[in-house]
């Protein structure tokens, strides 16, 4: 349990201190270590009672018997007040949702086994189970009259063979089993292996319990969002329902579900996704986001309206530049909050159904706790506050409030038992100009804790993935962990990366990796420049798209003492017929089909650079990563085997390429890294 000191205890404390200044003695100041990783809790998917008065959160925390995050449910006032448990224990609660009229939350859990629906009467707290269910239900959500409840679930299918004549298996005999016969486009996706045959599909269920009704059919997948229409005879959602859907991977339309036929009515038909719809609380418009597709690598989402027919279409954000996501209505349906990317972090913004747009200044943050990645959620209470996860370069996500003067109030403090006696490493901006062709590129530093100008330090290039994500003044853990163990950390957003505009992101498009690695040196240039940093002891990691950088970084330059490469792409010819996402990836990463782009893709290919490696490389990898899979890590290692580079492997167990998910993961992770950079790491302090 997490506690907090006494004042009594803490004035001691404080005074044990001044005593030891006093005396000379030395005192190192408590840094974060390791075990801090099990500590860590974070605030996610904020809904707000229908009296504007209360709400509800997940807050989630890291299980150190199950080595996973587990989701309780809390409520407090939107003052802060009354902040406290409303459904937790040894299994995960989430996705909690208001009824209409308030009275009841409907929530999903495992607590019985397996994952069910449940519903509580907020008055009493008495609980129903509604569901018994051989597939954990997804994007729940409540029929306007509170009745009934739709959601989403996979619903397998029988499987293929061909071959009907094997002999019969004789009593006792222990053979290997029958063969797996695959003949689909997607048969393996990083994080869940190989699919199993069947679709997800819609179905309803009484809100008091009974037998769910599946109402969408065919061979195609259908998800959430599940918009009730105001009158409740029909379900809108998005889907592709192309008979070559499997090649499609970009393509979605918006679908109207007769709730009582299960009917389908097509209401949008346009060259790219219509995805996430949202029908307005007065029941006449539905928003989706989408874009007219261009096949270039990053592309924004665009906010739009259509009325509740699928007609009068119109773009709300044709001139925001920043991709668009979690729509929300205003109470009054006259306008949509959304968050955007914007310089490296999660913001909100509004816009009328006129087009005026307003960008509210409120950073989102905090969900991110590996990397410093753009996160964030928020909701809106309506009548103009919005409940937001606010975070730091110190702190994961905690919940703050917002009202329309843009006054702030935080409501919650997570992670002080963690953090407030311990000093962190201080996070800065720097800005660079690039060297090829003056464009501004944007960098955060992390000082250690206890930073003295006077020495020099190490320095750590953390490199982020994608290609198109950002970085931003987000709270980390392997930021901080590195920073800890006396090491100065730089992670930037070169070009290619997000919330700098379509143009900028595609600088790199059918050309990655290249000039980016240019941007790279330049910021680690600019931080060598301001003087407290040893240039003899630079290091050099990233992970997926930061793992390819980092290969082709040390096929291109000696001058980092060690690197490490994490769950790379080393090799374009082979990853992209060896990928879970090649349908993708061949149509919008790649200028055509590898074969006829051979060299191409070999010139953008860290391995073509291997000759010219020195630089001692690990390898790290999650065994079961199908995006960036495990055959382009040994291909790599076995590569600097052959030249003699010093080099390693490292498997990350039960990973997939989501190394961070399971909390002793993140752990062996950055505890690997820090381990072979110390392995090179000249331990003398250096005084400028």
């Amino acid at each position: 349990m997490k506690w907090i000191l006494s004042n009594k205890l803490l004035k001691n404390n404080l005074l044990l201190l001044v005593c030891l200044a006093a005396t000379g003695s030395a005192y190192a100041a408590e840094v974060i270590d390791y075990n801090d990783v099990f500590e860590l809790e974070y605030a996610a998917s904020p809904q707000v009672h229908p009296n504007k008065n209360t709400l509800i959160y997940e807050r989630r925390s890291m299980d150190i018997i199950g080595d996973n995050t587990r989701t309780s449910i809390w409520q407090m006032n939107l003052n802060g007040s009354n902040h406290r448990p409303l459904l937790s224990g040894k299994e995960s609660y989430r996705s909690p949702i208001f009824s209409p009229d308030g009275k009841r939350l409907a929530y999903t859990s495992a607590f019985e086994g397996s994952t069910q629906l449940y519903v509580r009467w907020l008055d009493t707290g008495q609980t129903a189970r509604v569901t018994n269910l051989q597939h954990s239900p997804g994007a729940i959500s409540w029929s306007p009259d509170g009745k009934q409840i739709a959601f989403s679930m996979f619903t397998p299918s029988k499987g293929k063979s061909l071959f009907k004549d094997m002999p019969k298996k004789p009593d006792g005999a222990k053979w290997a089993g029958t063969a797996t016969y695959i003949d689909t486009t997607n048969y393996r996706n990083d994080g869940g292996g190989y699919v199993k045959p069947g679709f997800s599909h819609i179905y309803v269920v009484p809100s008091d319990g009974g037998s769910p009704r599946q109402i969408s059919s065919g061979d195609f997948h259908h998800n959430g969002p599940i918009n009730w229409t105001k009158d409740g005879t029909q379900i809108i959602i998005d889907a592709d329902r192309n008979e070559n859907w499997q090649l499609r991977p970009r393509e979605t339309d918006i679908y109207a579900i007769n709730v009582s036929d299960g009917v389908f009515t097509q209401l949008t038909t346009g060259q790219g996704p219509e995805a996430r719809p949202l029908i307005s609380p007065d029941g006449k418009h539905i928003a989706y986001l989408g874009f007219v597709d261009k096949k270039l690598s990053s592309q924004n989402m665009h906010l739009s309206v259509m009325t509740i027919d699928g007609k009068d279409n119109i773009d709300l954000t044709p001139t925001l530049d920043r991709s668009v996501g979690n729509i929300q209505w205003s109470a009054d349906s006259a306008g949509l909050y959304f968050s955007f990317a914007d310089h490296g972090q999660q913001q909100l913004g509004f816009v009328d159904l006129a087009g005026q747009l307003t960008k509210m200044k409120t950073p989102l943050g905090g969900q991110s706790l590996g990397r410093p990645y753009t996160s964030g959620d928020y909701k809106a209470v309506g009548d103009g506050r919005v409940v937001f996860t606010q975070g730091n370069p110190n702190r994961p996500a905690d919940l703050a409030i917002v009202n329309t003067k843009g006054e702030v109030k935080k409501l919650t403090m997570l992670n002080e038992d963690i953090f407030a006696h311990k000093t962190m490493a201080k996070v800065r901006g720097l800005t660079v100009i690039s060297s090829l062709d003056e464009k501004s590129i944007e960098a955060w530093v992390a000082l250690p804790p206890n930073f003295d100008p006077a020495q020099k330090y190490p320095l750590i290039l953390e490199i982020h993935g994608g290609p198109h994500a950002a970085y931003g003044p987000n709270f980390a853990m392997e930021i901080q962990l590195m920073a800890a163990q006396g090491y100065v950390v730089v992670w930037a957003n070169p070009r290619g990366s997000t919330s700098y505009g379509e143009d900028f992101a595609n600088l790199i498009h059918h050309n990655y990796p290249s000039n980016d690695y240019t941007d790279l040196m330049d910021v680690v240039d600019g931080i060598i420049e301001e003087g407290y940093v040893d240039q003899e002891q630079l290091f050099v990691t990233g992970g997926s798209g930061g793992g390819t950088l980092t290969a082709w970084i040390i096929g291109k330059t000696n001058r980092f003492k060690a690197a490490v490469v994490a769950k790379p792409v080393i090799n374009w010819m082979s990853f992209s017929l060896t990928a879970d996402g090649y349908a993708y990836f061949s149509q919008y990463w790649l200028p055509g089909m590898p074969w006829d782009n051979a060299g191409h893709l070999w010139e953008r290919s860290p391995l073509s650079l291997v000759g010219n490696v020195k630089t001692p490389t690990m390898l790290l990898t999650g065994e079961f990563d199908y995006r960036t899979p495990m055959s382009e890590t040994e291909q790599y290692y076995q590569a600097l085997q052959l030249q003699k580079v010093e080099s390693a492997m490292v498997k990350i167990k039960k990973s997939g390429h989501g190394i961070a998910r399971r909390p002793s993961n993140l752990i062996q992770k950055v505890g690997n890294i820090m381990a072979w950079f110390e392995k090179y790491r000249t331990k003398e302090v250096t005084n400028r």
